[in-house]
């Protein structure tokens, strides 16, 4: 690939994103490698770094508008959140349903999710649509699994125990579902045998596993699902850098975490709050994936709200330009990640007939 400013375009007037491809090759390297190999490294930065794939995050499962007036909450808003910083230049949109009868909690079965996925395909024709399972405080594990129901492509996967204690913001009136600040004191208690279930369902359901890592320990989750040959690769591993119980936010932890990776992954890097930039600007130079959005950060800047995703996305564009990065257009990004080439559909006659969808094929309890 050449490296010169003529390779790449800046997204154009309107927000509109796209993609950097001119007359210059691309790198005939595989997506994956060793992302701590000095040699491999330098090869990619010589001959070209795989399209970075940028994913947003776009609203969570615990904080809502009291904590950012933008963080979208109703289907209608979380589709047109996806569509913005799918102009800007996302290729997967990270979402979290909420609970139509309570926007601060989130959603409790399948019907919410339909929904929104149904809305974020209209808005996104090609956007890959990726859903939690981990859900938001207070929910059940059954619940955590509805959203597989849905038919996402990719799925969030808690790969250990998630210890967290915080408080929510009161959340005052006019906006919907009012209540006051809440304490938060508990833990998701993921095991070997609750991994297995959702891998399990995940793979029923052809959805993509997103193994989440909040620490070095995660690993042997990753490990005991190749195992048991409950993922494919390549193996789609995000590094969750700074939530609580987790490792610490550094760059020396992320560089341990990924010494230990599995052949044939592909790594995507998210962090929480001011350390949201700065690593995943880390990722991206070193031919990583990044995960941005709101449900990590509510801030653009030190004391400055994001007034979007989208700008969140602009942002992560900018910076992949300014390191001679491409960014994945989403037939790049689905053809890195082994899904179909065509998009899911979501048509709501579909998605009834569809029924109710448990793990493995049964009413097993989670």
């Amino acid at each position: 690939m050449k490296a010169n400013s003529e390779t790449y375009q800046l997204p154009i007037r309107k927000g509109k994103f796209v993609p950097q491809d001119r007359s210059s090759k691309q790198s005939s390297l595989p997506a994956s490698f060793d992302y701590t190999s000095s040699h491999e490294f330098m090869e990619r930065v010589r001959t070209g770094m795989p399209p970075l794939i940028i994913c947003v995050a776009c609203n969570g499962g615990i904080q809502g508008k009291e904590a950012n007036e933008v963080i979208p909450e109703t289907a209608d808003e979380i589709a047109e959140s996806a569509g913005a910083a799918y102009d800007a230049g996302a290729a997967m949109v990270h979402i979290h349903a909420r609970d139509p009868e309570d926007l601060t909690r989130g959603a409790k079965n399948a019907e919410p999710w339909r929904e929104v996925l149904r809305k974020v395909r209209e808005r996104c024709p090609d956007l890959i649509i990726n859903a939690t399972t981990g859900g938001g405080p207070g929910m059940t594990m059954e619940e955590r699994a509805s959203s597989l129901e849905a038919g996402p492509e990719v799925a969030s996967l808690n790969l250990a125990p998630d210890m967290s204690r915080f408080r929510l913001k009161e959340r005052l009136a006019p906006l919907p579902n009012p209540r006051p600040a809440i304490d938060v004191d508990e833990c998701i208690p993921f095991t070997y045998g609750l991994i297995h279930q959702f891998a399990a369902l995940m793979k029923l359901h052809k959805v993509k596993p997103e193994m989440e890592l909040y620490h070095p320990g995660c690993l042997w989750g990753v490990r005991y699902l190749i195992e048991n040959d409950l993922v494919q690769k390549p193996y789609w591993i995000q590094t969750v850098m700074g939530y609580q119980t987790g490792s610490l936010p550094t760059v020396e932890n992320v560089l341990h975490m990924l010494k230990d990776f599995p052949e044939d992954s592909l790594w995507l890097c998210s962090a929480i709050g001011p350390y949201q930039l700065p690593l995943t600007t880390l990722a991206t130079l070193m031919g990583g994936h990044v995960r941005v959005g709101l449900e990590d950060n509510v801030y653009y800047s030190r004391g400055q709200k994001a007034v979007s995703n989208a700008q969140l996305v602009e942002r992560t564009v900018r910076i992949a330009h300014e390191l001679n990065r491409p960014v994945a257009t989403r037939a790049q990004a689905r053809a890195m990640l082994g899904l179909r080439e065509k998009p899911t559909q979501y048509e709501a006659e579909e998605s009834e007939a569809k029924g109710v969808a448990t793990v493995a094929g049964s009413r097993t309890r989670l």
